[in-house]
């Protein structure tokens, strides 16, 4: 969505009512559902491994449902939370807590599962004015041209998150310095887990929904060099206005000699995709990876 097109809807729809978002919205996920075949063929082939027994058209129907259940990001961000409160359905909130109190730092693992904007800014709305102190970091991927996005990445900077913002080329050295810096000072770290940032980046294949994917290696590297642990976190709407929050128990990446690091990487990786399969089998229509990620089929 273009920026000016974006805040000229926002304020015709704060005007004259949320159906005129809701509308244009439908249109424009039909849109890309008819004019965008090949990320339609991404969702897809998603959905045909996630329910290897049913149809083709029941593949396209899930498709379908995910390209306008994402219109829903927008909406939410949309609504002012006075007027409209968004509900937050907290699991495993203690092992959270617990890393802010003790100020030890923590990777926060997310996904293209739900909203990770939203969770962000549901971060600190429920533990800024108990810890005013949290830091949080999100590392993000700086795509070509952007406009919302960008918009966005500078609200969330205005809430007191420190935005790390990865070039399509790579990151430099110095993006991983920083991090580590924020981890060992007792900061959160946010990153995807899901996604690489560029195509040359070093990834970890796993097997997931039967196939071969690749994450990125990145957060398991950060997570041992700086003696952090990793807290797997799933952000998702759930029903309307509301979100569940799922956050793991830490995951301690160890290795007591430096051959052994890639062992502990893949085993830890293989935990988060075990995790993530979970939850996108829990709730499949929030998935919102439009990118192939997908890889050759397992026996």
């Amino acid at each position: 969505m273009k920026d000016r097109f974006y805040r000229i809807l926002t304020v015709l729809s704060k005007g004259l009512g949320l159906w005129l978002f809701r509308l244009v919205a439908w249109g424009i996920a039909s849109g890309y559902f008819f004019l965008f075949p090949s990320r339609v063929a991404v969702s897809t082939r998603f959905y045909r491994a996630l329910f290897p027994a049913r149809s083709g058209a029941y593949h396209l129907f899930c498709t379908w449902k995910q390209f306008h259940r994402f219109t829903h990001v927008f909406l939410d961000r949309l609504l002012p939370d006075e007027d409209y409160p968004l509900e937050i359905v907290r699991d495993g909130a203690a092992h959270l807590e617990q890393a802010i109190e003790e100020k030890g730092g923590g990777i926060l693992l997310m996904s293209h599962l739900g909203n990770w904007e939203l969770a962000a800014q549901m971060l600190l709305k429920l533990y800024g004015g108990v810890y005013p102190d949290m830091k949080l970091l999100l590392y993000l991927g700086r795509k070509h041209k952007e406009q919302i996005e960008g918009r966005q990445k500078q609200e969330l900077a205005a809430r007191g998150i420190e935005i790390v913002a990865v070039a399509p080329d790579g990151a430099s050295p110095a993006d991983l310095v920083d991090g580590i810096h924020f981890l060992k000072k007792g900061g959160l770290v946010s990153m995807t887990g899901d996604r690489r940032w560029w195509e040359e980046q070093r990834y970890v294949p796993v097997r997931f929904l039967g196939h071969e994917a690749r994450l990125p290696e990145a957060p398991f590297v950060l997570s041992l060099l700086s003696g952090t642990p990793i807290y797997i976190f799933f952000a998702y709407r759930e029903a309307r206005r509301t979100y569940r929050l799922r956050i793991l128990p830490p995951l301690h990446l160890k290795t007591a000699q430096r051959s052994d690091r890639q062992n502990v990487i893949r085993r830890a990786a293989q935990v988060y995709a075990d995790h993530l399969e979970e939850m996108v089998r829990e709730a499949p229509f929030e998935w919102f990876h439009f990118e192939p990620f997908l890889g050759r089929e397992l026996s």
